[in-house]
């Protein structure tokens, strides 16, 4: 890692991190953003660029978690192997002694006994790095640092990246209104893309809760980047932060537009939730494009063939209504809606065979820590769905 942003003769190496299941769907995105050589790894896409592209990454993709630059990777043999070569980085050309940090990571190694152990050595390096050339410390704040490193073991490799992007990227500053089991907006912003929506054909989320899934295919279909209402991000505190590249990048970026290239519309049973979703909507100027209605699933008012996305509700508690509300579902798909295209996120298996559909495609997909099922129907005219 440079500290000089015009240090750009080797390439960095970037690591795009993200949920289980949506590796390759980050890497169609990368390669739509221009990054042709990726490397798949778990959790993660790996690919080479320079501080720009960090910057442009943090603004345009949809589909990452976090966006690493990794600092260092060496070998060690024992725990003070760590220590020492923790210390020859130059941590003081990386931030300043006033700004606050802190070590995160994973690590997967029988090296250390105590998992927790790396980062406290990882910790003391940066402090005694900076004791020593200032005579002063940067404060540790676990909860909000101005500036995140992240640390990997595996065995005895050892990777240390800074956190570019500080807070996860699925805060994207829009939503002021959540409800109670609300879909990730990286999670959904995943599913539109795995779903195959063309972004032309109407689109529809019948149980829309707070807007989040219409939220990021209108953004997706306008053009505009998921994380454009965002002001925070990590890099802003790195000693090598270049203000005008990142306001170049950030007023390039669309913003506003007049119109969508499609229909999208929303619907939910609660009032509250419609409410939500028109709060969340206002901050976009496509805000008023995108229909909202307060009613059930079965009354939204559009004609078919559609495409329809949602995230159905599901709680232990309600089992026997749930079983009942997803058997509607699967009788109104198939009687009012073909010929349509339909993808469905759940949790519930029950649910699932419940709406009697035979799937055309299925994927295990993480909303969270809640492992869910994404499934893909192709409803046509006639019997040739059913089980």
């Amino acid at each position: 890692m440079h500290s000089s942003q015009n240090a750009k003769s080797t390439p960095l190496k970037i690591t795009l991190k993200c949920f289980f299941g949506f590796e390759n769907i980050l890497a169609e995105e990368l390669y739509e953003l221009g990054y042709t050589q990726c490397e798949q790894l778990n959790r993660a896409v790996q690919i080479s660029g320079s501080w720009d592209d960090v910057y442009k990454l943090n603004l345009f993709c949809r589909c990452a978690i976090s966006i690493l630059v990794e600092i260092d990777q060496f070998f060690i043999q024992s725990e003070e192997d760590l220590y020492k070569r923790s210390l020859q980085i130059k941590w003081h050309e990386i931030f300043d002694v006033n700004k606050t940090f802190a070590v995160k990571g994973a690590i997967f190694s029988p090296i250390f006994k105590n998992t927790h152990y790396p980062f406290l050595l990882v910790k003391d390096a940066i402090v005694d790095t900076f004791n020593k050339r200032f005579n002063q410390r940067p404060n540790i704040d676990v909860k909000t640092p101005n500036v995140l490193f992240d640390l990997y073991i595996k065995d005895k490799q050892v990777t240390i990246s800074v956190n570019t992007s500080g807070l996860p990227l699925f805060q994207r500053g829009y939503r002021s209104s959540v409800g109670a089991a609300p879909l990730n907006e990286v999670v959904a912003a995943c599913l539109v893309r795995m779903s195959g929506w063309d972004r032309k054909q109407t689109f529809v989320d019948p149980f829309c809760g707070s807007g989040t899934i219409l939220i990021e295919a209108a953004l997706l279909a306008a053009g505009i980047p998921s994380n454009i209402e965002r002001q925070h991000y990590a890099f802003k505190n790195l000693k090598n932060y270049n203000a005008k590249c990142w306001e170049d990048i950030y007023q390039g970026a669309t913003r506003i537009v007049r119109q969508l290239p499609c229909n999208i519309i929303g619907g939910d049973i609660s009032d509250e939730m419609v409410l939500k979703a028109r709060r969340n909507l206002r901050k976009f100027s496509f805000g008023r494009l995108v229909e909202i209605s307060s009613t059930s699933f079965d009354q939204l008012k559009m004609e078919p063939p559609v495409f329809i996305l949602t995230n159905p509700p599901y709680d232990q508690r309600l089992a026997a209504n749930i079983l009942d509300l997803y058997g509607q579902l699967g009788t109104w798909l198939k009687h009012k809606m073909a010929p349509s295209s339909v993808c469905i996120i759940s949790s519930s298996r029950e649910g699932f065979n419940a709406i009697g559909l035979k799937a055309s495609a299925k994927h295990l997909v993480y909303n969270g820590d809640i492992e869910c099922e994404f499934r893909k129907y192709e409803l046509f005219e006639g019997k040739k769905d059913l089980n």
